[in-house]
């Protein structure tokens, strides 16, 4: 049927301004700054000029960097020992502070979960029964009082309106603390298992080094030996022998030393484990027993800052401060509540409940803060500036990151072309010792100069059982340093979850 636009209801500006406030109502707004992803640095190497491609060729192995390679999640199998394995096995199900970080993000998650409560609406039962005596002079009159019974029965429904999305704001900022306790569970986790690789590499360099120590202190005691008789004789001045008992004090003040840090290697291989010292000795590994890998892989730059679990922590954190801002936005604007009611009343229990006794109620309450003294204004100033001092700590550790890689890279590149020069000292001396000894035999040097040789050798073998260590350590603190490839465990995609409210991301706006 045709109208005449006399008769059409016009659409005015009013109405559509109240069309639209009854959408954000009914849909929500949710306020404040949206969390994006820190952009990951531009870099394209961690050193100076170029990233190192290969060592030089030091004990017969050169370790090669492969850029982009996959981390194995159980990295600690490449040095293939079975010992290690198994205390890492052992520390995984036995280290209380790894259980601990696990009861964290567990307790995290469940409050994430109760969290999503906020969405639903609350409602509340009360059933209630009294006996009471009412007089009438509450009112003024002197009417006799009565005896009665009171039975009661009530409901009530309460549903708040996220009407600027604060309440979505808070879920965000509590979905961002589980994926902070969840890098910090992978933090631990990681720094368990370097820290057992690195206190079994040392306390068989240790073991290493007190061997060797030994064996050059017999050699120093024969020769104050020698040295004595000659002094005797008239052949060497007496300031010979105390220099050479001056060497030997020296060499045995070593042994202490080397025994204790022994022992505290012990002691925190027990700890580490899950025992005390008392009840558990680590197995016995000699440097010899590792396998040094080869292959090294190196995480891209642009990969780093999306799998160290330190920098995932602080990127989380930083979400969690911006959800914040958020929530204090919201509490600075109207709350709307919806609110319903029913309930029933009887003086008897056989009859619940009369028409008479009957009530409910439905409404709507809307609460504006008008004058607050500063304090909701601060508040918000303080969410902002928390979330510029989590982005500020988010930025450090991505420098401190990328600082600890780039170390890493240089120190194993350094530590083969120490060890080649120890190797090649160590070969020298032992071909010397060999040529003395011969000479020896033939009547042409004393017994001394083999004496002195053989130190020679035991001081270079000493020399180069530490550079192995180094080596081998510094070769566990690459793993730690790019993250360690908890991220290719089986059912672990490498990235940190995002609240569903806000889209997953790199800065918030700088004027939030």
């Amino acid at each position: 049927m045709f109208t005449s636009p006399r008769n059409r209801r016009s659409f005015s500006p009013r109405s559509g301004r109240a069309v639209a406030l009854l959408a954000c109502v009914l849909c929500g707004c949710a306020v404040g700054p949206t969390f994006h992803r820190p952009a990951a640095p531009p870099d394209t190497h961690y050193v100076n000029g170029a990233d190192p491609t290969t060592t030089v060729s030091a004990a017969g192995t050169a370790q090669q960097f492969v850029p982009g390679a996959a981390i194995t999640a159980d990295w600690w199998r490449l040095f293939h020992s079975a010992q290690l394995d198994a205390m890492i096995s052992e520390a995984i199900a036995k280290n209380p502070g790894l259980e601990a970080a696990q009861a964290s993000l567990r307790a995290s998650s469940d409050e994430l979960r109760s969290g999503y409560g906020i969405f639903f609406p609350s409602v509340d039962a009360e059933a209630a029964a009294t006996r009471e005596r009412f007089t009438t002079l509450n009112f003024g009159e002197k009417s006799p009082g009565s005896i009665f019974n009171l039975f009661t029965l009530s409901a009530s429904v309460n549903y708040a309106l996220d009407v600027f999305g604060g309440n979505r704001r808070m879920l965000e900022a509590l979905h961002a603390d589980v994926d902070v306790a969840k890098a910090t569970e992978q933090a631990t986790y990681l720094t368990l298992a370097a820290n057992i690789a690195d206190a079994v590499i040392a306390r068989a360099g240790y073991r290493a080094e007190i061997d060797a120590t030994r064996q050059l202190i017999t050699m120093q005691a024969e020769q104050v030996r020698l040295a004595e008789i000659q002094a005797q004789a008239g052949t060497v001045a007496y300031s010979t022998v105390l220099s050479l008992r001056s060497q030997l004090a020296g060499y045995e003040a070593t042994i202490p030393q080397l025994e204790q840090k022994l022992a505290q290697s012990d002691d925190l291989l027990a700890a580490l484990c899950g025992h005390t010292p008392a009840e558990w000795s680590a197995p016995d590994v000699a440097l010899a027993d590792l396998a040094l890998p080869a292959q090294l892989p190196v995480s891209l730059p642009s990969e780093l800052v999306h799998q160290r679990p330190d920098i995932l922590a602080a990127e989380a954190t930083a979400h969690a401060a911006s959800a914040n801002i958020g929530v204090a936005t919201a509490a600075m604007l109207p709350s709307v509540t919806l609110s319903g009611g029913a309930a029933g009343a009887s003086n008897s229990s056989s009859s619940l409940f009369p028409a008479n006794g009957r009530a409910w109620s439905i409404g709507a309450d809307a609460t504006v803060p008008v004058f607050q003294g500063g304090t909701l204004w601060y508040k918000r100033k303080a969410a902002v500036d928390t979330y510029h001092q989590a982005m500020a700590a988010y930025r450090q550790t991505v420098l401190s990151a990328f600082e600890q890689v780039a170390d890493t890279l240089r120190a194993l590149d350094h530590d083969a072309a120490t060890l080649a020069a120890d190797d090649e000292a160590l070969a020298d001396a032992a071909q010397a010792l060999k040529l003395i000894q011969a000479n020896y035999r033939a009547g042409l040097v004393t017994y001394l100069d083999v004496l002195n040789a053989n130190a020679q050798y035991q001081q270079a073998l000493i020399n180069d059982v530490q550079a192995i260590a180094v080596r081998y350590q510094d070769t566990v603190a690459l793993f730690a340093a790019l993250g360690g490839g908890w991220w290719n465990k089986a059912g672990v995609d490498g990235h940190a979850e995002t609240a569903p409210v806000a889209a997953p991301a790199a800065v918030v706006p700088a004027s939030p």
